[in-house]
């Protein structure tokens, strides 16, 4: 399931750092985290599709490893982005 042009756009100039800013980790890790709760949406739905279900474990770890990386390079900006996003990690 792909997001919305304009949700996307929205989602980028929020956590972007400057205006060319498309693929920083926070801007990533802000578009997964809406892509995975579309999907969550979806799954709640549709119980027996385990292609989708397979496809949001894979979003899942690709969020996960960029999280890891902001928190090695950046760890306040991790935490702050984990707060705004309201993601346990």
């Amino acid at each position: 399931m792909a997001l919305d042009s304009k949700v996307k756009q929205k989602i980028i100039s929020k956590f972007a750092a400057g205006k060319k800013d498309t693929g920083s980790p926070r801007v990533q890790i802000a578009l997964l985290s809406t892509q995975i709760s579309q999907l969550t949406d979806h799954l709640k739905e549709h119980k027996k599709d385990n292609h989708s279900r397979r496809g949001l474990l894979k979003i899942i770890s690709k969020r996960r490893r960029l999280l890891n990386y902001l928190n090695s390079k950046n760890p306040t900006d991790f935490k702050g982005l984990i707060k705004e996003l309201k993601i346990n990690a």
